[in-house]
């Protein structure tokens, strides 16, 4: 962490609001919020009291709406530029400006009937009106001096023009289905941009990425100058299907997936489908790749998230083809030898038996009609028998979940086969080199071991898992130290999901900002589950009554149970105040919440804007559900398209608003004595 930008601000306790920049709208929004609609809402912030605003990555992601999918971990996303107010508009033929104004303003005006946006068709009305203007200024912007300079500034740019490029080519279709282009060394790549590629098409990349870059540039200084700090979001994982896969390969470890372990509300874990990183390969390049990520990200930003912090410790890594992430394990890991199981009394067989799934007969047979000759006949297919025992084991070509789909099989006897494969309570994760599958306890074959085979293995994983611990620590220290001092920004982490023990102590000796969700801030292995006491909050963390992947502080309140606990937890005693408990949510409950909340000992205590928005009951959407901009696990036109239901010129002038928010403000400022 830079030291001057450290002293500046750790002893100041700023109160700020998180909020999509595509979710803000202006007069002069099209669509959806844009880079410069920052300006109107800093001035909104400033009258408030907020002093920070935070907002969800805005990397191009192509076709996908999600912000956590880019297709590029530098360049900005076209849908956030201001048409009208690019450089070179004046420049343009008064037929050609007046006709784009005119489609502007038509545009608007069916944008502005919905309820949240229409991120595919918005997306390609952008680009149209672009290339629009492109076909005008091209040759004057491909010529100049300046735009030389920009280009030599941007080392990503290159390698990201030219994937577009091709991209468009190919209809958008993923790299990997390309017929020509997929592979390609460093050298061809730089020829695609000097010689291969037109440059017209190349260069039509770079003038869009520059004027994205110089409209968010302008909002972020114009916030600097109000004393808003401007927080970026850098996700740790990139799309399979981005620029940055395609050009630096070895940075990523494609045979294997990022997800998370298996938990309550997923029990086969989660496959999130992106690559996971090639650490080694990333240190022998002094980790420039990631530098460079924030070295461009500080152009904007005073302070970042850095997404999923767990994955610096450790990775849950799956392999590619499988469906669920049960079969996952993390990285780095301690695995054990053949030896090592040996030693815990089991023999090789025993060892096979844990760490191979052994299908019966009868249990195919169940599902295929009761015919014993059909079910050996199909199961000779994609199995070997062992011996003349009524067992089976997995042909050698079956590595996958998905190999087990592709069968030509009945689609009864697939499912059964795809459920026996996760039946293993050992992960072979190459040779000799043994893992306990997560839910091992579960497993057939767990169940038939000894209680000393049981007792002696259970040993082995606690010794394992200590040594792991440490693992964990070290490539945490290593890899946050190598990047927290890059770009004079302050770091906040996002560390929610499993609590490992080293993390607060390794986040707090890089000055890394940890993350307290109120809800979720609990003592959970006490029996009653308290909410922890905001006086015990670390100073140096970041509170929030609601996340993007949460329910809003209303849905949470009037659908979620455990709300009433946070009532009963800190609501001071007497009728009156305990009777909010059981009131549906309005702007006197939101204000009593966000007041407590407030007292956070934490530094920064960001909210969502919904949140802040439900002190005035003139903005609150029929169902609170409505008003979320994420729900995990669902892909639909639904996520990431949320408006706010307000113009920031009308939200500036709602001066109830304004001083409620004021009030929470001054509470957070004079600290967690009130």
């Amino acid at each position: 962490m830079n030291a001057k930008l450290t002293n500046q601000t750790k002893n100041i306790r700023r109160t700020g609001v998180a909020v999509p920049i595509s979710a803000l709208q202006t007069k002069e929004s099209l669509g959806c919020g844009e880079f410069l609609d920052l300006i109107p809402f800093a001035d909104f912030c400033l009258n408030s009291g907020l002093s920070l605003v935070q907002i969800l990555p805005v990397n191009d992601t192509g076709t996908e709406s999600s912000p956590y999918s880019a297709l590029s971990a530098f360049a900005l996303h076209p849908i956030y530029i201001r048409i009208s107010m690019i450089k070179e508009f004046s420049l343009l033929s008064s037929n050609l400006s007046k006709a784009i104004l005119n489609e502007i303003e038509e545009k608007k005006r069916e944008f502005t009937k919905e309820k949240r946006f229409n991120y595919k068709e918005l997306r390609l009305f952008k680009l149209s009106l672009l290339k629009q203007i492109w076909e005008e200024i091209s040759a004057d912007f491909m010529s100049s001096e300046s735009t030389k300079k920009w280009i030599a500034n941007k080392p990503w740019l290159k390698a990201y023009a030219s994937f577009m490029v091709l991209k468009e080519k190919n209809r958008e279709a993923s790299f990997k289905t390309w017929d020509e282009y997929k592979d390609l060394t460093k050298a061809e790549i730089t020829e695609l941009w000097d010689v291969v590629l037109p440059k017209e098409d190349l260069f039509f990349h770079v003038w869009v990425q520059k004027n994205a870059s110089e409209q968010l540039q302008e909002a972020s200084k114009y916030c600097k100058t109000k004393n808003i700090l401007l927080k970026g979001d850098i996700p740790i994982l990139m799309n399979e299907d981005s620029a940055d896969i395609w050009a630096y390969p070895e940075f990523f470890q494609e045979n294997l997936r990022a997800g998370s372990p298996p938990d309550g509300p997923n029990p086969f874990g989660q496959n999130w489908g992106f690559p996971i990183y090639n650490w080694e390969e990333l240190k022998k390049q002094d980790y420039s790749w990631w530098k460079e990520r924030l070295i461009e990200a500080a152009k904007y930003y005073q302070m970042y998230r850095i997404d999923h912090v767990l994955g610096f410790f450790r990775i849950w890594a799956v392999p590619k083809g499988e469906s669920k992430a049960i079969l996952g394990w993390t990285i780095p890991n301690a695995s054990m030898s053949t030896e090592e199981l040996l030693k815990c009394g089991l023999s090789k067989e025993t060892i096979r038996w844990l760490s191979k799934p052994h299908v019966a007969t009868r249990e195919i047979e169940e599902v295929n009609n009761g015919d014993y000759l059909g079910t050996h006949g199909i199961l000779a297919t994609c199995m070997d028998r062992i011996g003349s025992e009524e067992l089976w084991l997995f042909k050698e070509f079956i590595k996958t979940d998905a190999d087990i789909w592709a069968l030509d099989i009945p689609h009864k006897i697939k499912e059964k086969l795809a459920e026996k494969w996760l039946d293993r309570a050992l992960i072979e994760i190459k040779k000799d080199a043994y893992l306990p599958l997560w839910t091992y306890e579960n497993t057939s074959s767990w169940k038939t071991l000894n209680d000393e085979q049981v007792f002696m293995l259970r040993e082995l994983f606690t010794k394992k898992e200590q040594k792991q611990n440490i693992l964990w620590e070290k490539q945490a220290k290593e890899l946050l130290g190598a990047l927290s001092g890059v770009g004079n920004m302050i770091a906040c982490a996002e560390d929610l999901g499993v609590n490992l023990q080293s993390m607060p102590r390794v986040l707090e000796s890089l000055s890394i900002n940890a993350l307290r969700v109120v809800r979720w801030n609990r003592l959970w292995e006490r029996e009653d589950k308290p909410f922890v006491p905001f006086t015990d909050y670390p100073a140096l963390s970041v509170s929030t009554s609601s996340v993007h992947d949460s329910s809003t502080l209303r849905g949470w309140w009037d659908k979620e149970p455990d709300s009433k606990d946070f009532g009963r937890s800190f609501f001071e005693n007497g009728k009156q105040s305990l009777d909010y408990i059981h009131e549906l949510f309005s702007p006197l409950v939101c204000q009593k919440v966000l007041s407590i909340m407030a007292t956070t000992k934490s530094n920064y205590f960001i909210n969502p804007i919904q949140d802040f928005l439900y002190l005035d009951a003139l903005y609150y959407a029929e169902k609170s559900e409505d008003e979320r901009i994420n729900i995990p696990g669902t892909v639909s036109e639904f996520n990431w398209t949320y408006k706010l239901p307000v113009l920031i010129e009308d939200l500036a002038k709602n001066k109830d608003l304004i001083q409620k928010i004021k009030e929470i403000v001054s509470i957070h400022k004079k600290g967690s004595e009130v």
